[in-house]
């Protein structure tokens, strides 16, 4: 009978235990509980705030692509040209010798660049 009497004291000792044991965590578990209400209310605060920015940055890009078809439409129309003014021209000796305005000189013809050895010859002291 002693050690069912011992077994059932070590039992209850267990049970004490335990007991006092859930206590601690208890207070654990309800600070545990606490934190993630708060920051399951900040994640659906941030979301929000997420979906509202989302919600402008399509507008902006709307008028952004609203902005970039006007100006191609506005650099696709050709300015009108410009009015030329005539000048008086002086009368006299000094502006019969004064030749007219020259007309634009036409383009020279591009020349390719060249990939082979240099034709210039060199001369002179120090040249080899």
């Amino acid at each position: 009978m002693s050690s069912i009497k011992n077994l059932a004291g070590v039992a209850a000792l267990l049970v004490v235990g335990v007991l006092a044991g859930c206590d601690q965590s208890k207070a654990e578990l309800d600070s545990t509980k606490q934190q993630l209400q708060t920051v399951t209310s900040e994640r659906d605060s941030l979301k929000g705030q997420l979906d509202t920015a989302n919600q402008q940055l399509t507008g902006l890009r709307q008028q952004v692509a609203d902005m970039t078809a006007k100006a191609a439409a506005a650099a696709a129309v050709p300015a009108p040209a410009p009015v030329e003014e005539k000048k008086e021209e002086p009368k006299g000796k000094k502006a019969a010798k004064k030749p007219a305005a020259k007309a634009e000189a036409p383009a020279a013809p591009a020349v390719a660049p060249s990939t082979g050895p240099a034709t210039e010859t060199r001369k002179g002291r120090g040249h080899f």
